[in-house]
């Protein structure tokens, strides 16, 4: 029987979500069932991981930031709460202002988390598949180790995607619409 850990890069599958699936609303649920059955039914999911941070909130925030920031925050609670679902936040660092006037933000640490959860799990024998929703290269030397312990690595990605992380996945599924319109929350 195998055992399966889904990491999901949340950057990523918002970016994804956005622009492949026209802002498509996902159930989160239904969404690590629906890859657990891709890999090896009947696989046993250990756990999903997800991987995010709330958006940059000034000191004084404008309106539309204090949404913005509440939202997500509401929205990881709510994950919080779903059964064998962890959340691990990084940070949003704001850099700038470039010479127009306009700033740039940029995720910490979520990466090095992600990282050092997959390669934990691996080296401890706890899992035997690893599901990966990413689509950055910097995965790539954690699935070395990973791959190294044995476990087989299976990423789950749409058109955007580094090629050096898809030649280092053993497996590689990729999120369609008719894959999207199983998991679309209700």
């Amino acid at each position: 029987m195998s055992k399966i850990a889904i990491f999901i890069d949340g950057g990523y599958l918002d970016k994804v979500l956005k622009k492949d699936f026209k802002g498509a609303r996902i159930g989160y649920e239904a969404f690590s069932r629906e890859i657990a059955a891709q890999i090896r039914p009947p696989a046993t999911i250990l756990r999903t991981y997800y991987y995010h941070c709330l958006p940059f909130k000034s000191s004084s925030p404008t309106p539309e930031d204090s949404r913005r920031f509440g939202s997500m925050e509401k929205f990881l609670n709510f994950l919080k709460g779903l059964p064998r679902f962890e959340v691990k936040e990084g940070r949003l660092a704001r850099r700038g202002p470039d010479k127009d006037g306009k700033y740039d933000y940029e995720q910490k640490m979520v990466d090095v988390l992600l990282s050092i959860d997959l390669v934990r799990l691996s080296a401890k024998g706890q899992i035997t598949d690893i599901a990966l929703v990413a689509g950055d290269s910097d995965f790539v030397p954690a699935i070395e180790v990973a791959k190294s312990e044995g476990v087989s690595v299976w990423l789950f990605h749409c058109s955007s995607r580094h090629n050096e992380l898809w030649k280092t996945a053993d497996e590689r599924i990729e999120i369609t619409q008719n894959f999207v319109n199983k998991i679309l929350s209700p």
